[in-house]
């Protein structure tokens, strides 16, 4: 993938070029997620994706491209789960709950790992200038826990004690952590423990019933 070409963007690609871009850029994801960047090459990825060479070239004439391409994929993924209604924007402490029990319920938790995070602990270790974006990613993700306190402390819900920006980077610490203590042990009790221990925090700053049933403070 060594050419001066830039990628064309994706809104300016007809439609089937836009599928077979999207087709590319999904199974780089799930090779780059198995076998890493480095490991990853030009001939897994045409016969994974079905497509041939001058295709991949067009659409990713370089590697940085192509790892651009999975992190904004990969981010959009985890970014809209984490946008459901179902978590009604993290602005009550029984939407933290939900949001970790679907983790800690979910049986390939431990053996799947994060993907986002997976990905930047490979990005990380090379010289690909890809990093601006990757922090980009987890400063939207983090953003929302930081968005839902800070309505939750709107709504009455914690006190003004609480740091939302402080609170936020301690929940996706504990799920990334977490997560990866949960994969070295093949057992889900380290992620759960974790996320608790974040809620419970935060439940501390709890100042009325409207914060989903908790005592007051």
């Amino acid at each position: 993938m060594v050419t001066t070409t830039a990628a064309p963007a994706p809104h300016e690609l007809t439609s089937k070029g836009r599928a077979t871009r999207a087709r590319i850029v999904e199974h780089a994801a799930e090779l780059i997620y198995a076998k890493g960047v480095h490991a990853t090459n030009n001939e897994q990825l045409r016969r994974a994706a079905g497509v041939s060479g001058s295709q991949l070239n067009h659409y990713f004439p370089t590697k940085e491209s192509l790892v651009l391409a999975v992190i904004a994929w990969q981010a959009e993924r985890v970014l809209t789960f984490h946008r459901d209604e179902r978590f009604t924007g993290f602005d009550n402490l029984e939407a933290l709950r939900e949001w970790a029990d679907f983790y800690v319920g979910y049986e390939r938790a431990y053996q799947e790992g994060c993907t986002l995070g997976s990905l930047a602990s490979e990005i990380i270790k090379t010289d690909l200038d890809v990093h601006d974006e990757l922090a980009s990613a987890f400063d939207q993700w983090r953003g929302i826990f930081r968005e839902g306190i800070e309505r939750m402390q709107r709504l009455g819900r914690i006190s003004a004690e609480a740091n939302p920006a402080q609170l936020a980077h301690l929940f996706l610490a504990a799920f990334q952590g977490g997560m990866l203590l949960a994969q070295v042990a093949r057992d889900i009790a380290p992620l759960k423990d974790a996320l608790q221990a974040a809620i419970d925090h935060l439940q501390t700053f709890a100042t009325s019933p409207d914060a989903e049933g908790v005592q007051a403070r």
